[in-house]
């Protein structure tokens, strides 16, 4: 039994024989077919009748007969198929009327000729309000029923209440009649193989696993019909992934095995005129994209012959395709390979997009976007937990423009993960969707589908991994609009339609995982769009794959792709709004995006008028404005404007101009680029400025090296006391450019906000998730049990330090990280958690990892063993060390500072990068909250200031006993009293009863004059020690 095949040749085509030039004989031919839909937002009322009151108790088809399990023949073959067919009379009109309908293992029904329902799944029965398709009078089920292999049968339960408020069940049972055609007019009596809870069905209609609600029915907005033009014979056709519009009055389609192209010709609208097959004689198939230009046929196919770029030709003029030429090979394929072409709004050349898996074209020269692309990521990257994409770098999915021989080639648009299909808009504008990468979903990294303004030179960021870039990276541009979860394919804007103005104007998205294919209403903001997206068609299932208007004004759209049965459906209006042609809009923006396209023209050409064009808008409002005068200026040679850049006042254009220069300037203008990003205040900044500082001093970092500690300790100085800020966006990139310097303070703050609580993620994607119970399922859970988002970013980060933690911190953060395992996300998401473990795990000393796993006290440091101070000590005075250390702390010796720091028994009382005792504070990351001064005071004057955790207290006895140290528990008033303060075993129990007072000490319990042996070489090397937190790289141990 096979329960999860998927569709099979649906036979409802027919086909006859004649010659067609250029063209097989066999011309195929399907009548037309209205579907029924369910209205967006119609109200959910039954018909108004007299008796109307009835209509409010909800019927119920668990109740009254069962259904019997029926099929043509007793015993099932492989590929059975069945019609079956019962009619029946209502005496009038209905209020209300349920149908709930199985098939093992296919099926399709019809109410008086409408297709209402679909399924491959009989674990999963589908059920529908069917009330507006009943008549007065005679009414007919149809049902095809398909066997995939195994058990087979057909189970039915029709429900409906009249005007008088009778109820009546139909049900399925002997009285049925079956045929081996839909259009047969010979029947015989269905077979009853048992009632419903039979063997090995059992009651799927109680429950079972689970209830598909309105499984296949259409969902449309109001006004519009769909109309099911024709259903592809898989075994000869394939599966139809591409569609496209000849200007003639046809269709083309693919194949996305090898089963070729197809033309089609659709009826007239309102004919009832047969839809026309034929399949074109070109030995050529798995095109994802196709276009009728210049006289040609061109295809971007990704596998079959060879991924690459081809074009038909009609060498004898007789207005056929007969000769295939391939233009360009490409390297790609697979779901990730090349896919759509679209002509230019000049009419002069072609676009191609491809994933990227795909590498750019070869021979590219006037590249809109830099060809100089890189990862640009500050902290190492992750690449996919499960090795997907593992090694592919940017600049990751791409468009290219070539020409219409395919000869000269140059990249438009880049940093997408799988783009599959763009399109223009009436003002010549380019969109573009992308793809989510599912297993990324509960991670920062995630990136949902999304629609992109693909304006010239752009760049979206998409890299492997966890190496994604944030949407406000200055360097990139933002999105359209976010479409959420699911799998983009066909994309076609309404130019051209008979539709309302509306939705002339919008841009629609097919989504192949959802079935849902979106209308985004586009909205001009500032040099840019926003969209607003709605659901146009969706069905469950509808596995779309590409979607056109014809040259009759309708939309048309095809099913298919992985090998799923294929179907091509017309949409068309026939409500009462005008659908005469939209006018050209006006809006306020037209001016700035008019600015954005004279800045573009300077794109991937060198021109000396672009230097001060770009200079005159590096310091635009408009982000896509400024953007592009820095793709501009980045074309041009450096040297023509770089001291211009650096000399600019306003904040914007310094910083956009940095970006440009750390992008294409030579590594010797590094110190220059840093002097000017040091000069700006960041308290005067506002927040898209300060988001463009933190990344033009990161890229200044990975394009021009990284800085010696001396610059970083100039960064952290500007940058150190803004962290935290509250912004979630400055927060991150924060935290890993004080990461990426070695901040003294970043792990403690860090730390901080990974305790705080985090946002609730409240997205509804119930509708959405329920057309594909799979895999939306998997989205359901994640929901309900989501991970943090801001804090996983936060130990991403923190995976990368290596100095400066205390033994406690270093718990509490592989804590969080077992704790973050009891989320849910995506495929990757475990993986990603355990190799962040992994590489944390790299940067933790053999001291922290042997302290990590202790479970019993450290035992006491033998005072003898350790080293003995070499001199010539002094009384120091905290006056003395201050002094000794301005303009001392360089050329420190680092091996004589980890001896020193045992030779005063620092080391006895205090862990240091995870080696030593526990009696007093660690001092791993005492660099970020002691100056020099503050250290000398702690170390000479112990007494003076005495955190509460380590003071020392005298407890007075009932028997007149002194004893003195540090509590470490108090159980009920018993206490515990650490007494040695270099040897964590010696403690003392007093029992409550036995306890006179208790009272602080005034007295540390660290003894004084500790530094007084200690020369003055080993004062400075010891206080190098300390403050570089156990780092010998740091800059104080520099020759």
């Amino acid at each position: 039994m096979n329960r999860f095949a998927l569709f099979a040749f649906l036979s409802v085509a027919s086909f006859t024989t004649r010659d067609v030039a250029g063209a097989d004989k066999d011309v195929f031919t399907q009548k037309p077919e209205v579907v029924a839909v369910e209205i967006n937002g119609a109200p959910k009322t039954p018909k108004k009748t007299a008796t109307a009151k009835t209509s409010s108790k909800k019927l119920n088809l668990q109740s009254g007969p069962k259904a019997g399990w029926i099929w043509g023949t007793k015993r099932a073959a492989a590929n059975d198929r069945f019609y079956f067919r019962k009619t029946f009379k209502t005496t009038t009109e209905t209020t209300a009327a349920r149908i709930i309908a199985s098939c093992d293992n296919h099926l399709v029904l019809w109410i008086n000729g409408k297709r209402l329902l679909a399924s491959d799944d009989w674990n999963a029965p589908v059920t529908a309000d069917i009330q507006q398709h009943l008549l007065p009078g005679e009414n007919l089920i149809e049902v095809e029923g398909r066997n995939a292999g195994g058990p087979a049968g057909l189970a039915v339960k029709l429900v409906f209440r009249d005007t008088a408020g009778k109820t009546t069940t139909i049900v399925s049972n002997k009285t049925w009649r079956v045929a081996t055609t839909r259009d047969s007019k010979t029947a015989s009596a269905a077979t009853v193989l048992g009632t419903m809870g039979v063997s090995p069905w059992g009651n799927v209609f109680a429950g079972g696993r689970r209830t598909a609600t309105k499984r296949g029915l259409f969902q449309v907005q109001p006004g519009f019909q769909i109309e099911r033009l024709y259903t592809v014979p898989k075994p000869t056709q394939g599966s139809w992934v591409c569609l496209v519009s000849d200007g003639q009055g046809r269709l083309l389609a693919s194949d996305q095995g090898g089963r070729g192209i197809y033309r089609i010709i659709p009826p007239k609208i309102g004919s009832g005129e047969p839809t026309r097959v034929e399949k074109l004689n070109l030995p050529i198939s798995s095109a994802q994209g196709m276009l009728v230009a210049f006289g040609h046929l061109y295809f971007s196919v990704n596998g079959g012959p060879g991924s690459g770029f081809y074009r038909a030709v009609d060498t004898n003029k007789d207005g056929e395709w007969n000769k295939i030429e391939k233009l360009k090979s490409l390297a790609g394929g697979g779901e990730h390979g090349p896919h759509a072409l679209r002509l230019s709004p000049d009419g002069k050349s072609i676009y191609l997009i491809a994933g990227n898996h795909t590498n750019p074209p070869g021979g590219l020269s006037a590249n809109h976007l830099p060809s100089n692309w890189s990862e640009d990521l500050l902290l190492p990257r992750q690449w996919d937990a499960r090795g997907h994409a593992r090694g592919r770098m940017a600049p990751g999915g791409w468009i290219a423009r070539t020409d219409p021989d395919g000869k000269t080639w140059s990249i438009i648009s880049a940093g997408y993960r799988n783009p599959y299909d763009m399109d223009f808009n009436a003002e010549g504008e380019l969109f573009a969707y992308d793809a989510d990468m599912e297993w990324d979903m509960g991670s920062p990294w995630y990136r949902p589908t999304r629609l992109c303004h693909a304006v010239s030179g752009s760049e979206f960021g998409w890299r492997s991994g966890t190496g994604k870039w944030p949407t406000w990276y200055a360097d990139s541009l933002p999105q359209v609009v976010d479409i959420g979860p699911g799998s983009p394919v066909g994309v076609n804007f309404g130019t051209g339609a008979r539709f309302p103005e509306k939705y002339q104007r919008a841009v629609y998205l097919c989504d192949w995982t959802f079935g849902t294919m979106y209308a985004v209403h586009l909205q001009p903001r500032g040099a840019s769009y926003v969209g607003i997206r709605e659901e146009f068609v969706a069905r469950a299932p509808l596995p779309l794959t590409d979607v056109a208007i014809g040259d009759d004004g309708a939309m048309y759209f095809t099913i298919g792709g992985r090998g799923a049965q294929s179907e091509l459906f017309r949409v068309t209006y026939t409500g009462k709004d005008s659908t005469a042609p939209a006018r050209p809009g006006a809006d306020k923006f037209a001016g700035l995006r008019k600015l954005r396209r004279s800045l573009e023209a300077f794109h991937g050409q060198q021109d000396p008028a672009a230097v001060q064009a770009a200079l005159t808008h590096l310091g635009h409002a408009d982000r896509h404005i400024r953007y592009a005068a820095r793709i501009a200026l980045e074309a041009q040679p450096v040297a023509s404007w770089q001291d211009d850049v650096l000399h600019q006042d306003n904040p914007t254009a310094l910083l956009t101009g940095v970006i440009a220069l750390a992008r294409q300037a030579d590594k010797s203008l590094q110190p220059r680029l840093l002097k000017s990003l040091s000069q700006l205040d960041w308290a005067g900044l506002k927040t898209h400025n300060r988001l463009a500082l933190l990344r033009a001093y990161s890229l200044t970092f990975i394009r021009m090296g990284a800085p010696d500690q001396a610059t970083a300790t100039a960064v952290l100085g500007q940058l150190d006391k803004a962290f935290p800020t509250g912004d979630i966006r400055l927060d991150r990139d924060l935290s890993q450019l004080l990461a990426y310097t070695n901040s003294p303070t970043v792990i403690d703050k860090t730390l901080a906000l990974m305790k705080k609580p985090s946002p609730k993620v409240g997205k509804d994607l119930t509708k959405l998730l329920s057309r594909n119970s799979g895999y939306g399922s998997t989205i359901a859970r994640m929901l309900s049990n989501h991970p943090e988002l801001q804090k996983i970013h936060y130990a991403f980060v923190l995976r990368t330090m290596r100095y400066g933690w205390t033994l406690e911190q270093r718990r509490e953060y592989f804590k969080w990280l077992g704790d973050a395992g009891g989320r849910s996300g995506g495929a990757s998401y475990t993986g990603f958690l355990n190799n962040i473990r992994k590489e944390a795990l790299v940067n933790v000393s053999e001291a922290e990892k042997k302290s990590l796993a202790a479970t019993v006290a450290a035992p006491a440091v033998k005072l003898d063993a350790l080293p003995k101070p070499k001199g010539p000590g002094q009384e120091w005075t905290v006056n003395q060390v201050v002094q000794a250390t301005r303009g001392g702390l360089s050329g420190r010796n680092f091996t004589n500072g980890q001896r020193t720091y045992q030779a005063a028994r620092c080391g006895a009382c205090h862990r240091f990068d995870g080696a030593g005792g526990a009696t007093g504070p660690d001092l791993s990351n005492v660099a970020g909250r002691f100056s020099v001064k503050d250290l000398a005071e702690s170390l000479i004057v112990p007494s003076k200031v005495v955190s509460d955790q380590y003071r020392a207290s005298v407890v007075l006895t009932t028997a007149g006993k002194v004893i003195t140290g540090r509590i470490v528990n108090d159980n009920k008033g018993t206490l515990t009293v650490l007494t040695d303060a270099f040897d964590a075993s010696k403690i003392t129990t007093v029992p409550a009863g036995d306890i006179e007072d208790t009272q602080p000490s005034k007295t540390s319990l660290m003894p004084e004059k500790l530094l007084h042996p200690l020369g003055k070489d080993e004062l400075l090397d010891l206080m190098a020690y300390l403050l570089s937190r156990g780092n010998p790289g740091d800059l104080m141990f520099a020759k």
